[in-house]
């Protein structure tokens, strides 16, 4: 907990993610990576420099799923928590029986998002991004697009006044699983007909290949990915690259 906690404060620090007095909402979708977030962010609100408030909120799809164990565990972390009911899940797949449903699918769940953070009155959304995350977007980005880009680590929406933040960037995603398990956080199943099928899953495996002949990938693009740097990639500080957490023990 503390060396993970000092990593999300690290990228905090390194990108000025949380300023005194912030109204911090932390993206719940029930996934591994944003529970550990949302445990980490409890964690660091104890101690760190910069007072903050926190509240975890989910956007529920309307497939059905528990968020019980969630609500538990946020009591226990003594941060409010909030599920927005909505029908996407159905709309998308029942009745407009999209072939391609991931595009309209994040459009909506980002439109309820935003809309439940305006009217509670939040001024950041924190997101559950992790390393990995970052090194497959941007080879999402050149692959498929001809690109060379990434999400940002700090993102302000004009048109909301939300700033999105992803303290999570210095942590593998190897790291976030073992923790999850060890915590026995409440992971939910993804009841998403088109889950494991994505693009994403494509590039997942393209660097599992890849890093068997080239152990030092990962570190290598995000080193680039900071150096180059691309827009607002370069951190304030002067951080080391993590390397992949094969000596952990939880």
């Amino acid at each position: 907990m503390q060396r993970l906690v000092g990593l999300v404060r690290r990228c905090v620090e390194d990108y000025s993610m949380i300023e005194d007095g912030d109204k911090i909402a932390v993206g719940v979708s029930g996934g591994k990576d944003s529970l550990v977030l949302l445990k980490l962010l409890a964690a660091l609100r104890e101690y760190h420099n910069k007072s903050f408030q926190l509240e975890a909120i989910t956007v529920d799809m309307g497939l059905g799923m528990d968020y019980s164990g969630i609500a538990e565990m946020c009591r226990e972390l003594e941060v409010p928590y909030t599920v927005v009911k909505t029908e996407i899940g159905p709309i998308i797949f029942d009745y407009r029986k999209e072939k391609n449903p991931c595009s309209m699918c994040s459009k909506m769940r980002r439109g309820a998002l935003n809309q439940a953070l305006v009217t509670k009155g939040f001024n950041k959304l924190a997101l559950g991004h992790h390393y990995d995350d970052a090194v497959e977007t941007f080879l999402m980005s050149l692959i498929y697009e001809g690109r060379i880009s990434c999400f940002q680590p700090v993102t302000h929406l004009d048109r909301t006044g939300i700033t999105q933040i992803r303290p999570m960037l210095y942590i593998h995603e190897k790291t976030v699983s073992a923790f999850a398990q060890k915590e026995n956080l409440p992971v939910l199943q993804n009841r998403c007909p088109v889950d494991k099928h994505t693009k994403r899953e494509e590039i997942k495996d393209l660097i599992y290949d890849l890093v068997k002949t080239y152990p030092d990938l990962k570190e290598r693009i995000f080193g680039a990915m900071q150096r180059y740097p691309l827009e607002a990639w370069e951190p304030h500080g002067r951080y080391k690259r993590p390397k992949e957490p094969d000596d952990l023990e939880f």
